[in-house]
């Protein structure tokens, strides 16, 4: 009897690392998104996760993908598929981008420098933010050859962003990404009801959080201090607020800059500054999309950041059609928002997009399993966007066209 067990019966290897124990049983983003839930003090979470005011925009991104529907072809012969395609004007394995994303160490003390070398061994783009928590030489080193660019406010202080600029372009960044719905700063209410605040400050509740993670806290309390690493490190910076070694000052410092009179100047006087193809991110309408395209940009990320700045701002798939009908072509489009599968790439891709940025989802990666949960991650979606690929009868990106899938209105 126990040796017909033993020939039908077989036992698994019991894991001992947890880390690859729980990334083994996350089979989508949305596993992830609950992993880091459960890993992260309740205000870090809320920071990642969370939106502007009711939160209906950022809902809105991920309801727009589910809306649409496939129409999938048959007998078209998907014994091979190939997601690969060009970024900018070089190859890249799937059509997807890392968003920028600011104070990533708050989720895993490697922060920036675990998603570039995520991003670098992917061969995908990964994008600094001009709030990261590690520098833009930093970031540089870790990621070698891989394809960097950099995220960039328009901010008051024009010799600081001068400063920064020239820094990612002797550092290798090959593009560079202004940001334009950031005239002022959305309300985020969810870090008002847990009174976040970045640099963290110090509270009761802070300190009940992180005895209820102790992992995170351990990590965290073991790592050198969390900082603007790019402001911090900027001389212009320094010259006009103290040496940056106060959290608070430095904090104060940035939430100063952003400013309200930006305008298609601005975006010219960078084109002065930077010699590299321009991302333009946070357009949300065809209007100024062709603009952009007037003005002879490069590339525009359709964006509401994530929901994380004006709420009931369009759903981000919802404009990609329309735009891809202006620009006619004379850029590329970039679809910012709600992407946790590679199906979501694949109906930005055939509805007119390039490709698709993604934030949120590497930073659930990132709480969830540090580095080797954005390769997970990214193994997923690259996995995901083939097999989606097959089952629509697409053998390659050019194969990706909008009567591929339909609006379930």
């Amino acid at each position: 009897m126990i040796r017909t067990l033993r020939s039908v019966l077989q036992f698994r290897r019991f894991e001992i690392d947890p880390v690859k124990r729980s990334l083994a049983k996350a089979a989508n983003v949305g596993d992830l998104r609950r992993l880091a839930q459960r890993r992260l003090p309740g205000g870090v979470f809320d920071y990642v996760d969370g939106a502007a005011e009711d939160e209906r925009t950022a809902r809105a991104n991920q309801d727009a993908f589910a809306r649409r529907h496939f129409q999938p072809r048959v007998l078209r012969d998907v014994g091979k598929v190939d997601a690969g395609t060009t970024v900018l004007g070089k190859p890249v394995p799937l059509p997807l981008v890392l968003a920028p994303t600011g104070f990533t160490r708050i989720a895993d003390p490697q922060g920036e420098l675990a998603v570039a070398r995520a991003a670098a061994r992917a061969g995908i783009p990964y994008t600094l933010s001009t709030l990261a928590t590690r520098s833009i030489e930093e970031v540089a080193a870790a990621s070698g050859d891989g394809r960097r660019w950099f995220q960039v406010y328009v901010w008051r202080d024009r010799g600081l962003v001068r400063e920064m600029i020239e820094r990612a372009k002797a550092a290798g960044y090959d593009a560079l990404m202004p940001t334009v719905d950031t005239a002022v700063l959305g309300r985020r209410e969810r870090d008002v009801r847990r009174g976040f605040s970045l640099p963290p400050k110090i509270g009761l509740e802070t300190i009940i959080d992180g005895a209820l993670h102790p992992g995170w806290t351990w990590r965290f309390v073991r790592s050198e201090p969390i900082r603007f690493a790019n402001v911090a490190t900027s001389r212009s910076a320094a010259e006009a607020h103290g040496d940056g070694s106060t959290a608070v000052t430095l904090a104060d410092y940035v939430n100063t800059q952003f400013d309200p009179s930006m305008s298609w100047a601005d975006i010219e006087w960078m084109r002065s500054v930077w010699d590299g193809p321009i991302v333009l991110k946070g357009i949300q309408t065809v209007a100024d999309a062709r603009i952009a395209a007037d003005e002879g940009i490069d590339a525009i990320a359709l964006s509401n950041h994530g929901g994380r700045q004006l709420d009931d701002a369009p759903a981000i798939l919802d404009l990609v059609a329309p735009v891809a009908d202006a620009v006619g072509g004379r850029l590329e489009i970039y679809c910012d928002g709600g992407v946790r599968r590679g199906s979501d790439i694949v109906k930005a891709v055939s509805l007119g997009a390039t490709a698709c940025l993604a934030g949120r989802a590497y930073l659930y990666a990132l709480g969830a399993g540090g580095e080797r949960g954005v390769d997970h991650l990214l193994s997923l979606l690259a996995a995901d966007v083939r097999r989606t690929m097959a089952l629509i009868g697409a053998t390659t990106v050019a194969d990706l066209t909008p009567d591929l899938v339909a609006d379930a209105r």
